[in-house]
């Protein structure tokens, strides 16, 4: 269960946030979330998937961390040990919301920040401080709410994007067959990529729509970073052994 409430310093003068790793902060997970405008520093460290909403059949872009629930190959003695963490992991307890605001006579929805206090994260004794002793928020504070207002942005890129790749047929369903040292073996089933022969086979036309948008390299980083199962099965291998 979430309990999100709008950050203020009346009711959250005292509250830290802890910024450490560990499964005991729910970093214990096989994937998150993950938006284009991130793609090129997530390309780098994970596999980069796409996924289904089998209610509302949009697309949305993930970020491996393993290969079974509750798997993250990273997260190791406490650390999570990789270069860029995905922004949907970085903003911890913290959602962007939106409140209705009338101004004259106008009805306006303004940006706000929530905070989940059942997040394990929560605490009035470790971690970062929300605001200063001043009730000005903290540099920390700041950062997050950056952060959430570039994940607003990249929710409304991926939009963008998806209705593009879905316009050129560039999506298509991929299973991941993996087999381990070990000889377990272990298939990544229900997600979708990019179609790299229609990419290839893009109109010029189509290629100028496509970057001019900035979709056409989130296709090819999305594309490249399927070699980072490479190095998921490395670690899994490194695991078991």
């Amino acid at each position: 269960m979430s309990n999100y409430q709008h950050v203020n310093n009346k009711s959250h003068q005292d509250i830290k946030v802890q910024t450490k790793h560990s499964a005991l902060l729910g970093d214990a997970i096989a994937s998150s979330l993950t938006f284009p405008t991130e793609f090129g520093d997530v390309h780098s460290e994970y596999p980069i998937l796409f996924r289904k909403d089998p209610q509302t059949n949009d697309f949305c872009s993930i970020a491996v961390f393993g290969f079974e629930q509750g798997e993250n190959l990273f997260l190791q003695d406490e650390q999570w040990n990789a270069n860029y963490i995905p922004a949907a992991v970085k903003k911890g307890p913290f959602l962007i919301g939106f409140q209705n605001n009338n101004q004259q006579s106008v009805h306006v929805e303004e940006a706000v920040i929530n905070i989940d206090m059942d997040n394990p994260r929560i605490s009035k004794t470790q971690g970062e401080d929300i605001f200063l002793a001043d009730g000005s928020p903290s540099e920390y504070t700041q950062q997050m709410n950056s952060l959430l207002h570039s994940i607003h942005q990249g929710i409304e890129f991926s939009k963008a994007m998806f209705t593009a790749f879905t316009e050129f047929e560039l999506i298509e369903p991929v299973t991941v067959d993996i087999e381990l040292n070990n000889g377990q073996k272990i298939q990544l089933q229900d997600n979708y990529t990019i179609h790299e022969e229609k990419l290839a086979s893009l109109n010029g036309e189509a290629l100028e729509k496509l970057n001019k948008a900035g979709f056409l390299q989130a296709a090819f980083l999305v594309v490249a970073s399927l070699n980072n199962i490479k190095k998921l099965v490395e670690l899994k291998n490194k695991q078991i052994a």
